[in-house]
């Protein structure tokens, strides 16, 4: 197979999320897939063995969930991929969808929690303000909470008596605050941590009748379990000695916990015994799990992959739980483990080598999306298609990243983007240093977050690359504000500590469009017509300084704001990256 065909056919494999099930009809799932080459929802039921496609979008289906006794999917229907709509739900077996909550205005999904006696709370967002609105059979009752700072239904007792919700009324969505209301909207209790410290609701304990919740807190400066009555008022906390960060799943029967660690961008499985305290390590291979979720009888199933070998859905009883059909994706390169020192501590990174060739290689460094997220050792076929075409890829933990401790993540304060890109720059000398990477054939590239910066590096530091690429990024900090999502204005307030109006000069000084006259390299830009995260006008403005200042630069765009749900946009979009970097890396 060649070069070009091989990182095609790995976008173009069927893949597929983690079946998710009712805890009340266990043999009821539903699971997400690419098969018809677009992301969409399914219905399984494992039973008979039967499974049927429930959506069926041009541009794909982002959010879906089925309520604990298996009746009904719920979906979320936007318009052209922008992520604002209403959620519909269709019974379990098939039938006309119905939307939900018909008189509460559209919004921006923002989470949805469902019970097993027919109520559900739906969180929208929608000019400025966060609403959850509580639905019994489809029908709006009444609004629940409502509010100008982010929130969201982070989950509901089986018997619909407790909502858990998670919300940023003290001035930071970032580390929100957690509190546990009845249906009357009478609150029953409520965790806060302080400053700096978030208290994120994961669900209920899964069985009517049990007010446990379960938790993620930073008392630690990590993330770590907890185990929280409202009712009662009785906390428990799960302190585990081994380093990384931490979530969790209940076990069907409410007795244990499966914990997923992560750790230096891999990830460990363990059950966690609630009456005796014991711990029990989970044997999988190595590599990166993305969703693991316990089934009755005691086994877990979890979805797994790692940088040389693509996804499965795998069970602890040893079986592939369902194969989405279709020729596997071709492997790709093992990764390796690179340390930098850097101006605010170690850096961890990971680099992708060619299998043929010489170093010193052209290089891309791709910087993962968030801030708040990381990059880990699972099967990319973005970076699959680079390796291929015979490139390193450098993907860096800057700080900001998760899965190093709270202090890491929150080291954002002040000069926004540009602490990141002092890590990064910390990661190009030592992979440089080390032979790895060519210092003149180096390209910039990244998503969304990854994007923005790296048109700030572009203009910040404009003797270092190439190149650059940048897919849906901020452009201008001030005017993405503007015409963005209401998530991401909190988000940005959080980030930046306040509006545009309260932070003027933090907003220009992490604003790429500031640095646009500096800018030396060419530059890629892809961005989506309708995109409420990048929004285009913002983008619009950057590319008229890039004319006006007479640099070179392309710009792509598209009709939806997730092309990662079309396999063919991808393709595409990838075909035009690597066009791009070979174009002008040959110049050098």
């Amino acid at each position: 197979m060649k070069a070009e065909e091989r990182w095609q056919a790995r976008f173009r494999a069927s893949r597929m999320s983690l079946p998710s099930y009712a805890p009340l009809a266990p043999n009821r799932s539903i699971y997400r897939s690419n098969a018809t080459g677009t992301w969409e929802v399914y219905a399984w039921d494992r039973a008979s063995g039967a499974t049927r496609q429930v959506t069926d979008r041009p541009l794909g289906t982002a959010h879906a969930a089925i309520d604990p006794a298996g009746q009904w999917i719920y979906w979320f229907d936007d318009t052209d991929g922008d992520e604002f709509g209403i959620w519909r739900r269709q019974p379990f077996f098939g039938g006309p969808d119905q939307p939900v909550a018909l008189g509460a205005p559209p919004g921006q999904p923002a989470g949805i929690a469902l019970s097993s006696t027919g109520l559900a709370a739906i969180s929208l967002a929608s000019e400025g303000t966060f609403r959850i609105h509580l639905v019994r059979d489809g029908e709006h009752v009444k609004m629940l909470y409502e509010h100008g700072e982010a929130a969201w239904a982070a989950g509901m007792s089986m018997d619909g008596e407790l909502i858990a919700i998670n919300h940023g009324e003290y001035g930071d969505f970032r580390h929100p605050a957690l509190r546990v209301v009845r249906q009357s909207g009478q609150v029953v209790g409520e965790l806060y941590d302080g400053p700096g410290m978030g208290v994120v609701g994961l669900s209920f304990a899964p069985a009517p009748g049990d007010s446990r919740l379960l938790a993620l807190h930073e008392r630690r400066r990590r993330q770590e379990p907890l185990v929280w009555n409202p009712v009662t008022g009785a906390r428990r906390e799960i302190w585990l000695k081994d380093d990384g960060e931490m979530t969790a799943e209940w076990y069907h029967d409410g007795r244990g916990l499966l914990i997923q660690r992560g750790h230096r961008a891999r990830s460990h499985l363990l059950r966690y015994d609630l009456a005796g305290g014991g711990l029990t390590l989970i044997e999988t291979p190595q590599g990166v799990i993305e969703e693991a979720r316990p089934r009755p009888g005691g086994h877990v199933e979890y979805s797994w992959s790692s940088a040389s070998r693509p996804p499965v859905i795998r069970s602890t009883s040893g079986q592939v739980v369902l194969n989405p059909g279709g020729p596997a994706a071709p492997p790709s390169v093992p990764l390796e483990d690179l340390d930098a020192e850097g101006p605010g501590g170690r850096i961890h990174a990971l680099v992708s080598r060619p299998e043929n060739g010489a170093a010193p290689f052209p290089a891309v460094f791709l910087l993962h999306s968030g801030p708040t997220s990381h990059d880990r050792d699972a099967f990319s076929p973005e970076v699959a298609a680079w390796v291929d075409a015979g490139f390193a890829v450098v993907r860096v933990n800057y700080r900001g990243s998760t899965g190093y401790g709270s202090a890491w993540r929150d080291a954002l304060h002040g000069d926004v983007g540009q602490i990141e890109l002092a890590d990064v720059n910390a990661v190009r000398t030592a992979v440089v240093e080390a032979g790895i990477a060519d210092p003149d054939r180096l390209v910039l590239a990244g998503t969304a977050w990854g994007g923005y910066l790296t048109l700030l590096g572009l203009g910040t530091q404009p003797g270092l690359w190439a190149a650059g690429i940048a897919a849906v990024p901020i452009a201008c900090h001030r005017t993405s504000y503007e015409d963005e999502a209401e998530s991401l204005r909190a988000y940005h307030r959080a980030l930046l500590g306040g509006s545009p109006e309260e932070q003027p000069e933090r907003y220009a000084a992490s604003s790429p469009i500031t640095y646009v006259d500096q800018v030396k390299s060419p530059v890629l830009i892809l961005a989506g017509e309708h995109d409420t995260r990048c929004p285009p006008r913002q983008i619009q403005k950057y590319v008229a300084q890039l004319e006006r200042h007479g640099h070179e630069h392309e710009v792509y765009t598209y009709d939806a704001v997730r092309s990662n749900l079309v396999v063919a946009e991808r393709i595409a979009q990838t075909a035009l990256q690597l066009d791009f970097a070979r174009k002008h890396l040959g110049r050098r």
